[in-house]
């Protein structure tokens, strides 16, 4: 019987597996779709620059208002619902940005957007987490799940940017197609409409992949009053953990530091590729370029881990080592901030490229540690606050950043955090196989 129990397991593992990756594949691909044209799109319907930040904070800032919440909705309600409910909120998200044409229509699809977002913001780890272990028990082997999705988030964002940005582009060619596609709607679908649409499509293929595919251990029947009563206490609980495990509190301030150098590295590169090529619109396809291949390397990352981990002793050396090299990647960052020479442009976009290579490397591993260290009960909340951590750090770094002198001093000084994050991970923590329970 054990030897048939085995290879049942091993099937069941490799098929969640396979699950994990569609849904990371299919999440990711409409914001990349999205990531390349929606700022255009936005000028185009007539919004300032100042309307366009206004309209990316109103999605910030539901994500903020709502990650908490939503992560104790997923540990009360389930992992299914919560994913389905959350693509399709973006179905009608990506709609009303893609044909909306009036700023209350604009901010509503981004509301909405945010508001899925943090839906699905660790849920869908939650529940690959939750399987693996429903079948081999809580010390089963997380790290390779964990680091090929990763890999697809990457690779799917990596896609989207590079097939959003080529759309526009495809349509205004030969007879132009873009042309006509607008007068044929009156002006709702535009060229740069296109890549939000198509992202509004995969998002219902999503939908109806969750419910059909997706399976969960079972849960307690939840009814309205138990998830009233349950969110609370659930979201409570998962903020206790960071304050009283050293490892689940290292993963959040590592999770901080990592969010405070992406701030950088979001708010600053684009300008230093437009100011290297001398124009806004070179500099923009320069910089989609420069995104895909950071993406590239992130999924290249993500798919190393496991590799990393065993080189490295253990994971939480592998985190040390892999922070340690993003960390050098803001060094060379830093360092080229001021040059335009060929070698000092390589040396940046070695380090740009060894950066989101070292995030993706490290990510699996910080999580492995932190599914162990929570229990099922929590894991999506705990998810959550390590997500809330590195956005609410990273718009704090933006605001910082903008009142710096340009040059190499925001670099250096994230850098500086990031490498104070990978030296958290010097003293050793031993991982415990039962994870850390809490009262309420």
């Amino acid at each position: 019987m054990t030897e048939l129990r085995e290879p049942l397991e091993a099937s069941g593992i490799r098929a969640a597996r396979r699950r994990y990756v569609t849904v990371c594949a299919l999440l990711w691909l409409p914001p990349g779709l999205g990531m390349a044209s929606l700022v255009l799109l936005f000028s185009e319907r007539g919004m300032s620059l100042a309307a366009v930040a206004g309209l990316f904070a109103a999605h910030s800032l539901t994500v903020a208002a709502l990650e908490l919440p939503t992560g104790g909705l997923s540990d009360v309600l389930g992992r299914r619902p919560v994913l389905a409910m959350a693509g399709a909120l973006n179905v009608v998200a990506f709609a009303l940005v893609g044909l909306g044409t009036t700023a209350w229509v604009l901010t509503a699809g981004m509301v909405l957007m945010g508001a899925a977002r943090a839906l699905a913001s660790g849920t869908a780890e939650a529940w690959y987490v939750d399987t693996v272990q429903a079948h081999s028990g809580p010390d089963a082997e997380l790290r390779t799940g964990l680091a090929r999705g990763g890999s697809a988030t990457s690779a799917a964002l990596a896609a989207g940017i590079l097939l959003g940005g080529a759309l526009p582009w495809l349509l205004g060619v030969g007879p132009d197609l873009g042309a006509r596609l607008s007068e044929a709607t009156s002006g709702a679908v535009l060229p740069l409409s296109v890549p939000v649409l198509l992202g509004a499509a995969v998002r219902i293929v999503f939908v109806c992949y969750v419910l059909t595919v997706l399976r969960e251990p079972p849960r307690p029947a939840a009814t309205p009053r138990s998830v009233l009563r349950g969110v609370p206490v659930t979201v409570l609980g998962g903020l206790r953990l960071g304050g009283r495990d050293a490892l689940v509190r290292r993963v959040l301030l590592t999770a901080a530091a990592v969010g405070s150098a992406l701030a950088v590295v979001e708010l600053l590169m684009p300008g230093r590729t437009a100011a290297l090529t001398g124009a806004i619109g070179s500099g923009a396809m320069a910089y989609a370029a420069l995104s895909c291949a950071g993406f590239v390397c992130g999924g290249v990352g993500s798919h190393l881990a496991p590799f990393a981990a065993r080189v490295a002793g253990s994971g939480e050396r592998a985190v040390l080592v892999c922070l340690g090299g993003c960390a050098g990647g803001m060094l060379l960052l830093g360092v080229t901030a001021s040059t335009t020479h060929l070698l000092g442009t390589a040396l940046a976009v070695v380090g740009f490229c060894l950066f989101h290579l070292g995030i993706g490397a490290a990510s699996p591993n910080e999580n492995e540690l932190l599914h162990r260290r929570v229990p099922s009960a929590q894991r999506a909340t705990a998810l959550s606050v390590q997500s809330l951590a590195q956005q609410l750090v990273g718009a704090l770094t933006g605001l910082a950043v903008g009142v710096l002198p340009s040059g190499p001093l925001p670099w250096l000084l994230t850098g500086a955090v990031l490498f104070s994050g990978a030296l958290l991970w010097l003293r050793r923590a031993g991982v415990r196989s039962t994870p850390v329970t809490t009262t309420t």
